[in-house]
């Protein structure tokens, strides 16, 4: 079931890089959404500066595939928050907005699932690392939709197993892997700071909806999808809007 996955007892490189974006964007995530669940717009707003000020920082050194990738992450992540949270009231930001550092925040989520996928770490124990997702989200999805909790999580639980497909059968599935970590962490947070709240039932099949919910990293399943398909073509149209404009300039 996991054979897809890199093969276990090699010896993979371990780079600094990828996990110092990794405990980055941990730390600046916890750090960001505790300050903001009690912070005004303004000190809002400045975080959004600081929050890409980091992520055009984070950027440098990777390759223009992986920065396409994150542009066009962060585009489409952004256009989800305005249509889930402003439009279907899906969740709702303190201030019934989409906060500034939110954009570039998807750009260091999407960016730290990324290299923790490339990293020595998670190549090494990619499989380990998959049951134990399994077996935490499973756990966390079942409680929600066992009855016992006050708000249900019907949505959590649907989302968890279109994650789980992913991960079986997508094509990038150390990236959704480290999606669940890095998503797990910032919805708790965020959650629990007060910088969001999920609405307990979800506007368009009104099944229960967990605070947060339980597979929420199955959006990020999306996210790479997008960013992974449309990355090449990009690149590749820009290339040749180069060529044409270099042409018409010497003709």
């Amino acid at each position: 079931m996991l054979q897809h996955l890199p093969e276990q007892g090699v010896a993979y490189p371990h780079r600094s890089r990828d996990y110092f974006i990794a405990g980055f964007t941990f730390f600046c995530v916890g750090v960001s959404l505790v300050i903001d669940g009690s912070a005004s717009l303004t000190m809002q707003n400045i975080l959004g500066v600081i929050a890409w000020i980091f992520l055009l920082g984070l950027l440098i050194g990777e390759n223009k595939e992986v920065r396409m990738q994150v542009f066009i992450a962060v585009a489409f992540a952004t256009a989800g928050e305005h249509f889930a949270s402003i439009y279907m009231e899906g969740y709702t930001y303190r201030f019934e907005n989409v906060p500034h550092y939110v954009p570039p925040g998807h750009g260091m989520v999407y960016l730290t699932a990324v290299a923790l996928a490339r990293s020595g770490f998670f190549q090494m124990y990619a499989r380990k690392i998959a049951i134990f997702v399994f077996i935490t989200g499973g756990l966390w999805s079942l409680w929600g939709i066992s009855g016992i909790p006050e708000q249900g999580d019907q949505v959590g639980a649907f989302l968890f197993v279109i994650f789980v497909i992913c991960v079986l059968k997508g094509r990038s599935p150390l990236v959704y892997l480290g999606a669940f970590f890095i998503c797990t962490w910032l919805e708790i947070i965020g959650t629990a700071a007060g910088t969001w709240k999920w609405a307990s039932i979800e506007p368009v099949f009104d099944w229960t909806q967990g605070n947060p919910p339980s597979g929420v990293a199955a959006w990020y399943c999306l996210v790479d999808a997008v960013a992974i398909g449309f990355a090449p073509k990009l690149l590749m149209g820009l290339q040749k809007l180069n060529y044409w404009y270099k042409t018409t300039i010497a003709n």
